[in-house]
């Protein structure tokens, strides 16, 4: 049913009639102009082109007129994507080369030096900021998310509108950083890393292109869950290579799926980043994008030498969040992607993967999103720097947008799947920050814990005193427990290296000298659970 409404309302779009398209000749973003020499640009292969850039600088009008260019070389440029293609409005993907055709590495409009790169044609996103706003906050969070630039693209004298320039996923030092692994790294430490993988739609009949999970998506599911190789790519990677981290991500499935996931040292933490997996549900939980944990789902593994564990991320792929959808867990503010989408819509052809609730029926981890959450709330993902950063690109935009959308006349007109439809670019955004501010609200109810809450759950078993503290934490245990660790972290997640030492079976003492003030998160690991403590460290006066 989703298919035939898709296909319909892409058969309307291209038919639309476009408007007759004023001379464009300068703009307050940078312009990026390609010329394919009367090439015809196809999904794969790419063919090879001239590109041009044009950016003059913060506060400085670009000319299509201008002769000094940031970029004047080759690049090999395709389409890129799924059904985004079937829009008029074509999304591009395509690498920088010099003179000679060769890969080149370039610093394109201050993003750090690389050679891939993706034109986003952000065509049924009418707001035109849903993937560039989901980036920049995430990049203000996250180990690593795509950085982005907007920018008016012409290709071959034919003015395309507005594009959102950004980093193409892969492995780099200057994306996702993981150790380069080569055909010679079949054992040892090099075996172990990195890998990039993507949850994805299976690239049939390729099955070469990475591995089906042993384990339904649900209980009764008919669908398959599919990891693809991304780096090392299918065509690059050896059969160790292929094999070991196959074995690495299903035996941490079997661990997951068996009655000792949670156990805190041989449960699923001990091949999984916690704080990596908190990050990607806030953020897909934020935009409540529908693809979320399904498709466009990446993950890395570091070597065993420099952590060796899975990290999620990074994000990708949220034209169709943030309100932006008709069907499934739909635009409506309410409700968690995570939890809903089997439920909802059991029979889609790529649904949740087990491993997403599994986390959740964790209560120490449960407990943990949630602080992390409120933490995020008070910092990067307070309402007043999400509107704001909303407020900036929609200026930013403004003037090119009247521009974009006499290209591409859909404002007041439905495209597939939109959830709500403006008259104006501004009502757009307006809605949008209305749905952002509503959805904060939501999440906020749902991920409230307050501090009595998480004290009442260790106060019968242990206690932690003085709090304040100002040197040393005293920790006494009530109940005879077999302890096997004792951990303290930041409120940002980041596990802090501080001395603790015991006495006695019953007590130890964790040395906080030196630390700087704040509240800190102190995890108390015993035989078959974990119990948690906040505490705050004060300065001596």
């Amino acid at each position: 049913m989703y298919r035939i409404a898709v296909i319909l309302s892409l058969l309307f779009c291209a038919c639309l009639h476009l408007e007759a398209q004023p001379p464009f000749s300068d703009s307050n973003l940078p312009i990026i102009i390609i010329d394919t020499k009367g090439g015809q640009i196809v999904d794969e292969p790419k063919i090879e082109a001239e590109m041009k850039i044009i950016n003059n600088g913060p506060g400085k009008r670009n000319h299509l007129s201008d002769t000094v260019f940031q970029y004047n070389n080759k690049i090999g440029i395709e389409f890129r994507g799924s059904s985004s293609q079937m829009f008029p409005k074509k999304p591009y993907g395509f690498e920088t080369k010099d003179e000679n055709g060769e890969k080149l590495e370039v610093a394109l409009l201050g993003m750090p030096e690389e050679e891939d790169w993706t034109l986003n044609a952000t065509y049924n996103d009418k707001t035109l900021m849903r993937d560039g706003l989901t980036y920049i906050l995430a990049g203000r969070v996250m180990e690593y998310a795509p950085r982005v630039r907007y920018i008016e693209l012409v290709i071959n004298e034919d003015y395309q509108g507005i594009y959102l320039l950004i980093e193409k996923i892969k492995r780099s030092k200057n994306r996702v950083q993981i150790a380069k692994i080569g055909k010679s790294d079949n054992d040892g430490d090099a075996l172990t890393g990195g890998y990039l993988i993507q949850i994805d739609r299976a690239p049939t009949p390729n099955i070469d292109e990475g591995w089906v999970s042993p384990f339904a998506p649900f209980k009764g599911a008919a669908q398959t869950t599919f990891f693809q190789y991304e780096y090392p790519k299918a065509k690059n990677i050896t059969p160790q290579q292929r094999k070991y981290i196959r074995e690495y991500v299903t035996h941490f499935e079997n661990v997951l799926h068996s009655n000792r996931f949670n156990d805190p040292l041989e449960g699923f933490r001990k091949y999984i980043d916690e704080q990596s997996i908190m990050d990607y549900i806030i953020f897909n939980e934020l935009t409540k994008n529908v693809d979320a944990y399904r498709l466009s789902t990446y993950f890395y593994k570091q070597r065993d030498s420099e952590g060796g564990k899975i990290k999620f991320g990074p994000v990708w792929d949220y034209n169709l969040g943030l309100g932006n959808v008709d069907y499934c867990t739909n635009g409506n503010p309410e409700g968690l992607v995570i939890t809903d989408f089997n439920q909802v819509c059991p029979d889609d052809d790529w649904v949740v993967h087990f491993w997403w609730n599994k986390f959740l029926e964790d209560t120490t981890f449960y407990n943990d999103l949630k602080q992390r959450w409120q933490y995020l709330r008070q910092h990067q993902l307070a309402t007043e720097n999400i509107l704001n950063t909303v407020d900036s690109l929609a200026n930013l935009l403004n003037e090119a947008q009247f521009r974009n959308f006499k290209k591409w006349p859909i404002l007041n007109q439905y495209v597939w799947p939109n959830y709500f439809v403006g008259a104006t670019h501004d009502e757009e955004v307006a809605f949008l920050k209305d749905w952002i501010m509503r959805r904060l609200d939501y999440l906020d109810g749902v991920w409230y814990i307050s501090t009595s809450t998480m004290q009442e759950q260790t106060s019968n078993i242990i206690h932690v005193w003085p709090n304040p503290i100002v040197k040393e934490a005293i920790i006494d245990l009530h109940q005879p427990i077999q302890l096997k660790a004792v951990e303290v972290f930041n409120m940002n997640g980041q596990k802090m290296e501080i001395p603790v030492k015991n006495t006695e079976l019953s007590q130890y003492f964790a040395d906080f000298d030196g630390m700087e003030e704040g509240i800190y998160i102190l995890r108390i690991i015993a035989e078959n659970q974990v119990f948690t403590r906040k505490i705050v460290k004060a300065t001596s006066h």
